[in-house]
Protein backbone atom coordinates (compact mmCIF):
# COMPACT_ATOMS: atom_id res chain seq x y z
CA UNK A 1 0.00 0.00 0.00
CA UNK A 2 1.17 3.53 -0.80
CA UNK A 3 -0.63 6.24 1.13
CA UNK A 4 -2.49 9.17 -0.38
CA UNK A 5 -0.42 12.28 0.27
CA UNK A 6 -2.65 14.93 1.84
CA UNK A 7 -1.60 18.13 0.07
CA UNK A 8 -1.91 20.92 2.61
CA UNK A 9 -0.56 23.49 0.17
CA UNK A 10 -3.33 23.03 -2.38
CA UNK A 11 -6.07 22.84 0.23
CA UNK A 12 -4.77 25.98 1.93
CA UNK A 13 -4.68 27.76 -1.42
CA UNK A 14 -8.32 26.84 -2.05
CA UNK A 15 -9.31 28.10 1.41
CA UNK A 16 -7.42 31.36 0.86
CA UNK A 17 -9.18 31.85 -2.47
CA UNK A 18 -12.54 31.51 -0.74
CA UNK A 19 -11.46 33.94 1.98
CA UNK A 20 -10.24 36.43 -0.64
CA UNK A 21 -13.64 36.38 -2.35
CA UNK A 22 -15.47 36.96 0.94
CA UNK A 23 -13.12 39.79 1.95
CA UNK A 24 -13.62 41.41 -1.45
CA UNK A 25 -17.36 41.58 -0.87
CA UNK A 26 -17.05 43.23 2.56
CA UNK A 27 -17.45 46.96 3.14
CA UNK A 28 -15.03 46.87 6.07
CA UNK A 29 -11.80 44.95 5.59
CA UNK A 30 -10.76 42.49 8.30
CA UNK A 31 -7.61 43.50 10.14
CA UNK A 32 -5.07 41.22 11.81
CA UNK A 33 -2.48 42.52 14.27
CA UNK A 34 0.62 40.43 14.97
CA UNK A 35 2.80 41.23 17.98
CA UNK A 36 6.46 40.24 17.89
CA UNK A 37 8.61 40.56 21.00
CA UNK A 38 12.37 40.19 20.70
CA UNK A 39 14.64 39.08 17.88
CA UNK A 40 13.99 35.35 17.50
CA UNK A 41 14.85 34.61 13.83
CA UNK A 42 12.21 31.91 13.36
CA UNK A 43 9.52 34.14 14.89
CA UNK A 44 10.46 36.94 12.50
CA UNK A 45 9.98 34.57 9.55
CA UNK A 46 6.62 33.35 10.86
CA UNK A 47 5.37 36.89 11.43
CA UNK A 48 6.48 37.93 7.96
CA UNK A 49 4.62 35.02 6.38
CA UNK A 50 1.43 35.88 8.27
CA UNK A 51 1.60 39.53 7.23
CA UNK A 52 2.10 38.52 3.58
CA UNK A 53 -0.79 36.05 3.80
CA UNK A 54 -3.09 38.82 5.10
CA UNK A 55 -2.18 41.16 2.30
CA UNK A 56 -2.63 38.42 -0.31
CA UNK A 57 -6.31 37.98 0.60
CA UNK A 58 -7.03 41.70 0.90
CA UNK A 59 -6.93 41.98 4.68
CA UNK A 60 -5.31 44.78 6.62
CA UNK A 61 -2.25 43.84 8.65
CA UNK A 62 -0.77 45.55 11.69
CA UNK A 63 2.70 44.54 12.84
CA UNK A 64 3.71 45.57 16.33
CA UNK A 65 7.27 44.93 17.48
CA UNK A 66 8.68 45.26 20.97
CA UNK A 67 12.34 44.88 21.94
CA UNK A 68 13.44 42.04 24.17
CA UNK A 69 14.13 44.69 26.82
CA UNK A 70 10.44 45.63 26.95
CA UNK A 71 8.52 44.96 30.15
CA UNK A 72 5.42 42.89 30.73
CA UNK A 73 3.49 46.14 31.17
CA UNK A 74 4.75 47.40 27.80
CA UNK A 75 3.30 44.28 26.21
CA UNK A 76 0.01 44.58 28.08
CA UNK A 77 -0.28 48.22 27.02
CA UNK A 78 0.22 47.25 23.38
CA UNK A 79 -2.45 44.57 23.65
CA UNK A 80 -4.85 47.02 25.28
CA UNK A 81 -4.33 49.49 22.45
CA UNK A 82 -5.05 46.81 19.85
CA UNK A 83 -8.12 45.66 21.79
CA UNK A 84 -9.45 49.22 21.52
CA UNK A 85 -8.58 49.67 17.83
CA UNK A 86 -11.76 49.20 15.72
CA UNK A 87 -9.71 48.41 12.61
CA UNK A 88 -8.16 45.38 14.33
CA UNK A 89 -10.42 42.33 14.34
CA UNK A 90 -7.84 39.72 15.25
CA UNK A 91 -4.77 39.78 17.50
CA UNK A 92 -2.01 37.19 17.41
CA UNK A 93 0.83 37.16 19.92
CA UNK A 94 3.79 35.40 18.32
CA UNK A 95 5.22 32.72 20.60
CA UNK A 96 7.60 31.97 22.20
CA UNK A 97 8.13 35.13 24.22
CA UNK A 98 11.48 36.00 25.81
CA UNK A 99 11.86 34.19 29.16
CA UNK A 100 11.05 37.11 31.45
CA UNK A 101 7.53 37.53 30.01
CA UNK A 102 4.42 35.86 31.45
CA UNK A 103 2.87 34.23 28.39
CA UNK A 104 -0.47 33.41 29.98
CA UNK A 105 -0.90 36.88 31.44
CA UNK A 106 -0.42 38.33 27.96
CA UNK A 107 -2.64 35.82 26.15
CA UNK A 108 -5.45 36.32 28.66
CA UNK A 109 -5.27 40.10 28.14
CA UNK A 110 -6.36 39.73 24.51
CA UNK A 111 -10.05 40.45 23.93
CA UNK A 112 -11.67 36.99 23.44
CA UNK A 113 -13.56 38.42 20.44
CA UNK A 114 -10.18 39.19 18.84
CA UNK A 115 -8.41 36.04 20.02
CA UNK A 116 -8.06 34.46 16.56
CA UNK A 117 -5.45 32.02 17.91
CA UNK A 118 -8.16 30.51 20.14
CA UNK A 119 -6.00 30.46 23.27
CA UNK A 120 -8.03 32.65 25.63
CA UNK A 121 -9.81 30.66 28.37
CA UNK A 122 -13.16 31.93 27.08
CA UNK A 123 -12.54 30.36 23.67
CA UNK A 124 -11.02 27.21 25.12
CA UNK A 125 -14.11 26.84 27.29
CA UNK A 126 -16.45 27.33 24.33
CA UNK A 127 -14.61 24.65 22.37
CA UNK A 128 -14.79 22.23 25.29
CA UNK A 129 -18.52 22.93 25.67
CA UNK A 130 -19.13 22.52 21.94
CA UNK A 131 -20.30 26.13 21.67
CA UNK A 132 -20.07 27.39 18.06
CA UNK A 133 -19.58 31.05 18.92
CA UNK A 134 -15.84 30.98 19.53
CA UNK A 135 -12.45 30.56 17.93
CA UNK A 136 -10.77 27.18 17.41
CA UNK A 137 -6.94 27.14 17.53
CA UNK A 138 -5.66 27.31 13.97
CA UNK A 139 -3.49 24.19 13.77
CA UNK A 140 -6.08 21.67 15.01
CA UNK A 141 -8.76 23.38 12.92
CA UNK A 142 -6.56 22.99 9.85
CA UNK A 143 -5.73 19.40 10.77
CA UNK A 144 -9.41 18.49 11.03
CA UNK A 145 -10.07 20.00 7.62
CA UNK A 146 -7.28 17.83 6.20
CA UNK A 147 -8.68 14.71 7.88
CA UNK A 148 -12.14 15.43 6.50
CA UNK A 149 -10.74 15.94 3.02
CA UNK A 150 -9.99 12.21 3.14
CA UNK A 151 -13.11 11.07 4.98
CA UNK A 152 -16.09 13.26 5.84
CA UNK A 153 -17.87 10.95 8.26
CA UNK A 154 -15.61 10.18 11.23
CA UNK A 155 -18.26 8.74 13.53
CA UNK A 156 -17.11 5.74 15.51
CA UNK A 157 -13.48 5.88 14.39
CA UNK A 158 -10.68 5.36 16.90
CA UNK A 159 -8.54 8.51 17.04
CA UNK A 160 -5.19 8.72 18.81
CA UNK A 161 -3.88 12.20 19.68
CA UNK A 162 -0.16 12.08 20.51
CA UNK A 163 0.83 15.27 22.29
CA UNK A 164 -1.30 17.16 24.80
CA UNK A 165 -0.35 20.82 24.33
CA UNK A 166 -2.89 23.60 24.53
CA UNK A 167 -1.82 24.71 21.05
CA UNK A 168 -2.69 21.41 19.40
CA UNK A 169 -3.26 18.17 21.28
CA UNK A 170 -6.00 19.13 23.71
CA UNK A 171 -8.14 21.07 21.19
CA UNK A 172 -7.52 18.40 18.54
CA UNK A 173 -8.99 15.79 20.82
CA UNK A 174 -12.01 18.00 21.51
CA UNK A 175 -12.64 18.47 17.79
CA UNK A 176 -12.45 14.74 17.16
CA UNK A 177 -14.82 14.10 20.06
CA UNK A 178 -17.26 16.53 18.44
CA UNK A 179 -17.01 14.37 15.30
CA UNK A 180 -18.08 11.36 17.43
CA UNK A 181 -14.69 9.68 17.36
CA UNK A 182 -13.45 7.57 20.25
CA UNK A 183 -10.43 9.62 21.35
CA UNK A 184 -7.33 8.50 23.22
CA UNK A 185 -4.73 11.02 24.39
CA UNK A 186 -1.08 10.01 24.53
CA UNK A 187 2.40 11.56 24.52
CA UNK A 188 6.01 10.58 24.06
CA UNK A 189 6.12 8.96 27.53
CA UNK A 190 2.98 6.86 27.11
CA UNK A 191 3.55 3.17 27.74
CA UNK A 192 2.62 0.80 24.91
CA UNK A 193 2.41 3.67 22.44
CA UNK A 194 3.02 1.35 19.46
CA UNK A 195 0.06 -0.82 20.48
CA UNK A 196 -2.20 2.20 20.78
CA UNK A 197 -1.15 3.38 17.33
CA UNK A 198 -1.94 0.02 15.77
CA UNK A 199 -5.59 0.32 16.88
CA UNK A 200 -6.09 3.90 15.63
CA UNK A 201 -7.98 4.83 12.47
CA UNK A 202 -6.74 8.42 12.86
CA UNK A 203 -3.35 9.35 14.31
CA UNK A 204 -2.35 12.97 14.97
CA UNK A 205 1.16 13.64 16.24
CA UNK A 206 2.67 16.82 17.72
CA UNK A 207 5.55 16.10 20.11
CA UNK A 208 8.63 17.74 18.61
CA UNK A 209 10.50 14.43 18.52
CA UNK A 210 11.68 13.53 15.03
CA UNK A 211 10.62 10.08 13.85
CA UNK A 212 8.86 9.18 17.09
CA UNK A 213 6.12 7.23 15.32
CA UNK A 214 7.48 4.31 13.32
CA UNK A 215 5.97 2.99 10.12
CA UNK A 216 5.05 -0.41 11.53
CA UNK A 217 3.06 1.29 14.31
CA UNK A 218 0.49 2.50 11.79
CA UNK A 219 -2.73 0.58 11.27
CA UNK A 220 -3.17 -0.25 7.56
CA UNK A 221 -5.38 2.38 5.95
CA UNK A 222 -5.17 4.88 8.84
CA UNK A 223 -5.19 8.66 8.36
CA UNK A 224 -1.96 10.15 9.74
CA UNK A 225 -1.61 13.86 10.49
CA UNK A 226 1.97 14.86 11.33
CA UNK A 227 2.16 18.26 13.01
CA UNK A 228 5.77 17.96 14.11
CA UNK A 229 8.51 19.96 12.42
CA UNK A 230 12.12 19.18 13.27
CA UNK A 231 15.33 20.33 11.63
CA UNK A 232 18.02 17.66 11.33
CA UNK A 233 21.74 18.40 11.46
CA UNK A 234 21.91 18.52 7.65
CA UNK A 235 19.12 21.12 7.58
CA UNK A 236 16.41 18.74 6.42
CA UNK A 237 12.94 19.32 7.85
CA UNK A 238 11.13 16.21 9.06
CA UNK A 239 8.06 15.45 11.12
CA UNK A 240 7.36 13.32 14.17
CA UNK A 241 6.42 10.37 11.95
CA UNK A 242 8.79 8.20 9.91
CA UNK A 243 7.18 9.39 6.68
CA UNK A 244 8.67 6.91 4.21
CA UNK A 245 7.85 3.84 6.28
CA UNK A 246 4.44 5.11 7.42
CA UNK A 247 3.49 5.87 3.82
CA UNK A 248 3.61 2.13 3.12
CA UNK A 249 1.00 1.48 5.82
CA UNK A 250 -1.27 4.50 6.04
CA UNK A 251 -4.25 5.20 3.84
CA UNK A 252 -3.45 8.93 3.84
CA UNK A 253 -0.67 11.00 5.39
CA UNK A 254 0.48 14.61 5.57
CA UNK A 255 4.02 15.45 4.45
CA UNK A 256 6.43 17.69 6.38
CA UNK A 257 6.74 20.35 5.15
CA UNK A 258 3.67 21.03 3.01
CA UNK A 259 0.99 19.42 5.14
CA UNK A 260 -0.47 21.04 8.25
CA UNK A 261 1.68 24.20 8.18
CA UNK A 262 -0.01 25.94 5.23
CA UNK A 263 -3.45 25.12 6.65
CA UNK A 264 -2.53 26.71 9.98
CA UNK A 265 -1.91 30.07 8.32
CA UNK A 266 -5.05 29.75 6.16
CA UNK A 267 -7.14 29.02 9.26
CA UNK A 268 -5.68 32.08 10.98
CA UNK A 269 -7.05 34.12 8.09
CA UNK A 270 -10.36 32.27 8.37
CA UNK A 271 -10.65 33.10 12.06
CA UNK A 272 -9.84 36.75 11.33
CA UNK A 273 -12.53 36.83 8.65
CA UNK A 274 -15.04 35.36 11.09
CA UNK A 275 -14.08 37.93 13.72
CA UNK A 276 -14.80 40.74 11.26
CA UNK A 277 -18.06 39.13 10.16
CA UNK A 278 -19.17 38.82 13.77
CA UNK A 279 -18.44 42.50 14.35
CA UNK A 280 -20.46 43.27 11.23
CA UNK A 281 -23.50 41.50 12.68
CA UNK A 282 -23.18 38.10 11.05
CA UNK A 283 -23.41 34.93 13.09
CA UNK A 284 -20.00 33.47 13.89
CA UNK A 285 -20.32 29.76 13.23
CA UNK A 286 -16.87 28.31 13.71
CA UNK A 287 -17.68 24.97 12.09
CA UNK A 288 -14.72 22.81 11.05
CA UNK A 289 -16.07 22.22 7.53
Amino acid sequence: MTAQIIDGKSQAAALRDDIRQQVGAMSHKPGLAVILVGEDPASKVYVGSKIKACEAVGMQSFKRTLPETATQQDLLDEIAALNANPEVHGILLQLPLPPHFDKNDALYAIDPLKDVDGLHPANIGKLTAGHPDGFIPCTPLGALKLIKSVRQDLRGLNALVIGCSLLFGRPMGQLLLMEDCTVTYAHRYTQNLPDLCRTADIVTVATGKAGLVKGDWIKPGAIVIDVGINRLEDGTLVGDVDFEAASQQAGAITPVPGGVGPMTVACLLLNTLRAAQKEGGKSLINAPD
